[in-house]
């Protein structure tokens, strides 16, 4: 178990891992709102998860510990208790009048979510790939 946790609690994996489930779950936003463009009052779906992911890896801040499920969070969080999170946004229209989901805008957001899925594709790769190499012995 101690291997285990070094080599996936110590390195990069579990952040990348938790980038691929926050670009698995805005991708699924954004084609529920491109689905739903036509919906008269229907409110877009946005997912968060960059800041927090920002405020785990912050190493300047103290992570507090809990003794107790009932004692409070203090601190930055763990990595491991970081997910994305999905919500609606308050403003209620856009210039279509029909709801507040911008065909432009959701197209826009999937093209950059597809670049940044891929590239966190290839850095958990790599990442496996240094893994592997450590355990064989090899540079």
């Amino acid at each position: 178990m101690v291997t285990k946790e070094l080599l996936f609690r110590k390195t990069s994996l579990p952040a990348v891992g938790k980038a691929l489930d926050a670009s698995m779950l805005r991708s699924k936003a954004i084609a529920q709102n491109i689905a739903n463009i036509d919906v008269p009052g229907y409110k877009r779906v946005e997912v968060t998860f960059e800041s927090d992911l920002q405020r785990a890896l912050d190493k300047s801040k103290l992570r507090g510990t809990k003794t107790s499920d009932k004692h409070l969070d203090i601190g930055r969080k763990s990595i491991s208790k970081v997910h994305p999170d999905s919500y609606r946004p308050q403003d209620l229209t856009n210039s279509s009048g029909v709801n507040n989901v911008d065909i432009d805008i959701e197209n826009a957001k999937l093209a950059e979510n597809q670049i940044l899925f891929n590239y966190e594709v290839k850095l958990g790769g790599e990442r496996f790939k240094a893994v592997q190499q450590a355990i064989k012995g090899r540079n």
